[in-house]
């Protein structure tokens, strides 16, 4: 297994390219932005509220 594995990572690695290397002009954010926009934003509101939940339980104390 780990004999075959930098083989199977060699021929993976064009499927798993960040582009096929076509250039074309963007008109709108591909959806993987959109996502990664959301996700940050839904990390940053966990993050609040995880360090408001902190400060409201040490003035409880």
């Amino acid at each position: 297994m780990f004999r075959a594995l930098p083989l199977l990572l060699l021929t993976a690695a064009p499927a798993l390219a960040a582009h096929s290397g076509e250039v074309s002009r963007r008109t709108m954010p591909e959806l993987s932005d959109l996502a990664l926009a959301a996700m940050a934003a839904g990390g940053i509101w966990l993050a609040q509220r995880a360090m408001r939940r902190r400060a409201r339980a040490r003035r409880e104390d």
